[in-house]
């Protein structure tokens, strides 16, 4: 029961994170511990369930598909997607600066964390780094190629998987890809007015993404852990700017629906964008913020480095039990 909470609460986690632009839920299933677990799951989502179900009937198929993490997690998402999201939303409008110096300080930190060096760690282990810091950089500005597809149709396909792809990325959000994308105004259009051929050429692209990429990244992670953990800390770092609260925008451009599409900013100290906007820095605010999430982060490593710690130790005990 507890860690069916646990997992609740971290699917709830997820949900809120995704309504700000430039968090994904992938980074708070990272920063949480559940990110491994998480690729591995969805991976099982496939043909392999089907001879889990002709062995062991519907029990063996809740296991196979790992649904004693799944249910609590979807319930979470979807529960902070009715609620907390709303107040995240909310906080977003009215106290951006604050909203953003407390997810400034809880990916900072994870990242820090993440990128503690592990006892097979080598020097070559920094391209995968500095790889995941380029794409984070350049992927926005890649997205708008899409709209070269011309179909419609083709591109609320590749739109879909490469929006849910991003999701499982630690760094990179996958709204703001389909923001980049021009296609955010037409799917929440579609969601809105629930057009079904829409939604269903959208949904096939987020199916054909996560089959493949969750696969992708299984493979990665169970071949080149390290490499792959790397990857991901570099988009994680990437995303830090786009989290930085005192910016400016300097360069933007209209999507196919007049959306506003951010290209560039400027970042600027507490006392100068106090004196270009002039409006508050909220520096003690927005720095106490900044703590509390970085606190949040270094004492969920805490625990769960003790709970590994404690269950080897468990398991140590056990063998040597078995043994006498």
């Amino acid at each position: 029961m507890k860690r069916h909470l646990g997992i609740f609460l971290r699917g709830a986690g997820m949900g809120a994170a995704d309504a700000v632009p430039g968090v994904s839920g992938g980074t708070i299933a990272f920063i949480t511990g559940i990110y491994e677990e998480l690729i591995h799951t969805i991976k099982r989502f496939g043909p392999s369930a089907w001879p889990a179900w002709r062995r062991g009937g519907l029990a063996g198929l809740a296991v196979h598909l790992n649904l004693a993490f799944v249910v609590p997690l979807l319930a979470g998402i979807a529960a902070s997607l009715i609620s907390v999201a709303h107040l995240v939303v909310w906080l977003l409008e009215d106290h951006p600066l604050l909203l953003n110096g407390f997810f400034f300080g809880l990916v900072a930190a994870s990242a820090l964390v993440v990128s503690r060096h592990p006892a097979d760690w080598k020097w070559w282990h920094l391209l995968p780094l500095v790889a995941g810091l380029l794409l984070a950089y350049w992927l926005p500005s890649l997205m708008p190629l899409i709209t070269l597809l011309g179909s419609q149709a083709l591109m609320l396909v590749v739109g879909g998987a490469i929006a849910i792809s991003a999701l499982l990325l630690p760094g990179v959000s996958g709204s703001f890809l389909l923001l980049t994308m021009g296609l955010y105004g037409t799917v929440m259009d579609g969601i809105r007015g629930f057009d079904p051929g829409l939604l269903g050429l959208f949904g096939l692209g987020c199916l054909v993404g996560l089959f493949v990429f969750s696969r992708l990244l299984s493979w990665l992670l169970s071949r080149h852990r390290t490499a792959t953990l790397q990857l991901l800390v570099g988009f994680i770092v990437g995303s830090l700017p786009v989290l930085w609260p005192w910016r400016e925008l300097l360069r933007y451009q209209l999507g196919p629906e007049g959306q506003m599409i951010p290209l560039d900013y400027r970042y600027l100290t507490p006392g100068d964008y106090a004196q270009l906007t002039g409006e508050a820095a909220q520096l003690p605010g927005v720095v106490a913020l900044m703590l509390v999430g970085a606190a949040i982060v270094l004492l969920l490593d805490r625990g769960g480095r003790r709970s590994a710690a404690s269950r080897s130790s468990h398991g140590a005990n056990k063998e040597e039990g078995s043994d006498a």
